[in-house]
């Protein structure tokens, strides 16, 4: 039923100005609509709404990623605007923070201001 319709994506954050900084500034993520409920980002077509709720519960996994062609380049022209990566321990990463996994697949992990884990993925196979 729902395998034609468009998937919209929600993340919860504590403060909108640093959301609005940080996914429309650092992010590159074109801002479509504010009000006192949401911003609104255009993720490729895909329809992301940041709501600021106060306080929010931390999570220890990832709650929004990215599929990118060259997890290098990718890793590096975020660094470039001010964004650091994660290092997890025994993850086995390189310097730059991506993860191999046996299967060829990259992955990289970094948070917004709020905490919550985002992810820059480079995938061999395709939906």
């Amino acid at each position: 039923m729902l395998a034609s319709r468009n998937l919209i994506a929600f993340l919860a954050v504590r403060n909108a100005d640093n959301a609005r900084a940080f996914y429309r500034d650092k992010l590159g993520l074109p801002l479509v609509s504010e009000d006192r409920f949401a911003l609104v980002f255009n993720a490729n077509g895909t329809m992301l709404r940041v709501t600021p709720v106060g306080e929010i519960p931390t999570v220890r996994w990832t709650v929004l990623g990215w599929e990118v062609p060259d997890m290098e380049a990718a890793v590096r022209e975020l660094r470039d605007s001010g964004i650091q990566f994660e290092q997890f321990g025994g993850m086995g990463q390189d310097e730059q923070g991506i993860w191999t996994a046996p299967t060829g697949d990259k992955v990289a992990w970094f948070k917004d201001p709020d905490g919550n884990t985002l992810s820059l993925s480079q995938h061999g196979a395709k939906l």
